[in-house]
Parts: C-alpha cells; structure tokens; sequence
C-alpha cells in the first residue's frame, strides 16, 4: 500500500509538499474545496465558509500545475476531495441551475483526466461535516474533533455543505428562511440521478468516483437526511453502478463511529469488493451518537488488523490520515500528521505491506 497525505487547497507549496515527502508520504490528496488552511481552528469547524462557482483552481491549467509541482518533490497527487460547494449546490439540493451545473461537474472530470489525476473524492450531503467542536481530550489533552449531539441548527438558504454560494440570500434567509425539506428517499434519487448523469464522464477521463460516507454518520443533521450513515447503504452505493469508475473513498474512522456493527467485518467485506479507491485512516472512541477521535493508536479500533485485512484482500491503493488531533506546539497541523503518517508507514512495514 501507498501512504499519502491530504493537504488544503491554500498550504499546497513548495514547501508543505517537500514537508509530505519528508515524514514518508509518496502521494497526495488536494483539498480545493477550502479557503482555509490547516490551522487548529480548522475549516471542518467553521460554520460560515464561501464557496464561488467557477473557482479556477477546478480548471486544467491548475491541476497540471498542481501535479508537475508534486512531482517536483517526489510526490504523485492522486486525488482530489471534493467539488466546491457553489458548483453542485443545485445537484444536491435539486435547484434550477442543477443542469448547467451538471455540465460544470462533467468538465472538472475532463479536466482531471487530462492532468492524470485518477481519483476524486465526494461527499453528497447537504449539511455536510458540521456538529463537530474541538476539545482538549485527546492524549495528553491533545486538542481533538468530538461529536456529541449539537443542537441541529437548521440550513438557510444560500448555503450548502457548511459554505455559504450565494452571499445576498444567505444574509436574508439566516434565522428566518431554510432549504427546503427533504426525506432519505428523495436524496437518494438525487443522488443515483447524479451518479447516472456523471458516470459516462468520469469513465471517458478514467476517473474513478469515490463517495465518502457520512460524518458524523447521524441519521440525520440539522434537519437533513445522510446518504451514507450506515455501512449497508455502501452496499446499495456499489450495487447502483456495477462498475470501477464508482468506488469508495473508504473512511475507516467515520465507519467505525457508526453503531452497531462490526468494523472489521464491514473493512472485510468491502475489501472483498475491491472497489476501495482509497482509505482515510483515523481511531475513533464512541460511537454516534457521542464519540471523539484519537492518536491511531489510541482508540477503539485495532488499525493495525484493519490494515492486515486490507493486506490481505490484496488492496494496494494509498492510504492517508484524513485528520488527526493537534499535538500542543507551534505546529499542531504537522505534527498531527506526522505522527499519523509514521505510524501507518511502520505498520505497514511491520505488515510487509509497504510500498515506497
């Protein structure tokens, strides 16, 4: 397996890129979704983000550069996580411009596929990741993400995704106007409708499609349904589309904060599947609907069986740390991921499952 990081959108330089490679990344996930950069006031806790559409950092000049700069210090940018929210806001939430957004969507596939970056990364919600807050219960008093319960604090309008698309109608519709309701059926068929729609782009530029599940995997947050809150429905994700090009991005701390189940299991059977285009690796403690994330070797899940079973089934896609709580000093981001990317190094290593 290849070890990779994942890096927001404003930190991919030079400099951060040659940080990546140093700690023993071979790979790297882009995040250009975000404005944010990786401070300990992070965007997965930011509440009023923008987003513009048409944002050129989703356009062909920009991912070329961004692969050629990768390649410069040794890395190979695999994927991209996430459409900017102003550019599918009328997917998700099924709005008039939702055709010419199709058509925006089609042409980042095409533009990626010309850049070679096979892979990218979705979450189709309309909340988002929201309700989390940081708190200082890690190990050592680390600070870190918790989930328990927020109070559900409806959408307005003009917002999707925790990023604000359209300026004047989110200031008049903040208190007082919200997105219109939804029930679980209904997102569903949004979503295969989309999945139907995108699947013969992403096939003519080979790139694979991969959903990210829910998190916080709740049934439902701020007023609204979640596609993916419990590990089954992946099954009905892969059975919607028999085919390569629609996969997982395999998020095994957010499977394991789902309850009632078995996380190794479910890592087996979906293992099994060998539709996994790529792994976010995270230890949880809880489960929904209180739980806070650990160290990687410091929560309820075993990750080094959950690699050992991925070994097993013959997956050798990349691998990264999504997200890790912040050690206390001058550079909590990198030293987080640091310690997260070492430890899946000498796991799989100690695994004879790395590859350099």
């Amino acid at each position: 397996m290849k070890v990779g990081l994942g890096i927001p959108g404003p930190m991919i330089d030079r400099e951060t890129l040659r940080f990546a490679r140093q700690i023993g990344a071979t790979c790297i996930v882009a995040h250009f979704a975000s404005d944010r950069g990786a401070l300990v006031e992070d965007a997965a806790f930011a509440e009023e983000e923008r987003s513009t559409a048409g944002d050129p950092r989703f356009r062909y000049a920009h991912f070329a550069e961004t692969k050629a700069l990768a390649a410069a210090e040794g890395l190979d940018l695999v994927a991209v996580e996430n459409f900017a929210a102003a550019d599918w806001s009328d997917v998700l939430g099924d709005g008039p411009a939702r055709e010419r957004q199709m058509c925006r969507l089609k042409t980042i596939l095409r533009d990626m596929g010309r850049a070679r970056i096979p892979i990218l990364g979705y979450n189709f919600s309309l909340a988002g990741v929201w309700g989390r807050r940081l708190s200082p219960t890690a190990r050592g008093q680390a600070l870190t993400a918790v989930f328990d319960r927020p109070e559900d604090a409806p959408i307005p309008r003009g917002m999707i995704w925790n990023q604000v698309y359209d300026e004047d109608l989110y200031q008049r519709s903040k208190g007082r106007d919200f997105i219109a309701p939804v029930t679980e059926d209904q997102l569903w068929d949004r979503w295969r409708r989309f999945l139907t729609e995108i699947l013969p782009a992403a096939r003519a530029a080979d790139v694979t499609l991969a959903l990210h599940p829910d998190d916080p995997p709740a049934p439902q947050l701020r007023g609204t349904p979640r596609l993916v809150y419990r590990a089954d429905y992946y099954d009905r994700v892969l059975a919607a589309a028999p085919d390569p090009h629609n996969a997982l991005e395999f998020c095994v701390g957010t499977l394991a904060e789902m309850p009632d189940q078995d996380i190794y299991e479910v890592v087996r059977h979906f293992a099994a599947s060998g539709r996994i285009a790529y792994v976010h690796l995270r230890n949880v403690r809880g489960r929904v609907p209180s739980y806070q994330e650990t160290f990687t070797d410091d929560g309820d899940v075993d990750l080094q069986r959950v690699l050992a079973i991925l070994g097993e089934a013959g997956f050798k896609g990349m691998v990264i740390p999504d997200h890790a709580p912040f050690p206390t000093c001058a550079a909590p981001w990198h030293a987080g991921m640091a310690y997260a990317v070492g430890w899946i190094r000498a796991s799989l290593k100690a695994l004879g499952q790395l590859e350099d």
